[in-house]
């Protein structure tokens, strides 16, 4: 199997459109206004752990 990387230029890619939830409904993120957007790209984002197990430090900032 080949394992050389793809290269797209900008012309040849699909743009991915981000939805959210926003008061109880989803809505694109390109529908924001700055503030929102703003507020969006300041999220955290954790994943959890199961009960009893020690979390990383850097799950315990912010």
């Amino acid at each position: 199997m080949n394992n050389a990387r793809i290269q797209l230029n900008d012309a040849e890619r699909t743009p991915c459109e981000v939805w959210t939830r926003v008061m109880g409904y989803h809505r694109p993120v390109s529908a924001f206004n700055n503030g929102k957007k703003a507020e969006h790209a300041e999220r955290c984002y954790f994943s959890e752990q199961p009960k009893g197990t020690q979390q990383r430090p850097e799950q315990l900032a912010a």
